[in-house]
């Protein structure tokens, strides 16, 4: 009565009835994860180090783009007296959108 085997699919789980094994696979198990955790971290940290002087060295590497100077608008004379009324045109153009938008959508 050392072992219980219980097999489910083709996975099997093997319980330990010993008093001291539990505790030796518990901490055996805690401290692969510990080694896991802190290899894991360790690559993370170097691979981040070295990626950040790697951009600090393109940065110094590659020549910063100076922007062209922007040149200040010119003022447009206005020809219409009137700035808020609308040219016949821009009323024609929307007139005729308006009316082959409604015929399209009735047909």
């Amino acid at each position: 009565m050392g072992r219980d085997h219980y097999s489910l699919k083709s996975c099997t789980y093997v319980r330990m009835t010993k008093k001291g094994s539990n505790m030796t696979n518990i901490g055996s198990l805690l401290g692969d994860a510990a080694t896991l955790m802190i290899t894991g971290m360790s690559v993370v940290f170097i691979f981040l180090t070295i990626l950040v002087y790697l951009v600090r060295l393109m940065s110094k590497l590659v020549p910063e783009e100076v922007p062209e100077p922007i040149a200040a608008p010119k003022k447009i004379q206005k020809s219409q007296s009137n700035p808020s009324a609308v040219s016949p045109q821009v009323v024609a153009a929307i007139s005729a959108a308006v009316h082959q938008y409604r015929a399209s959508t009735a047909k």
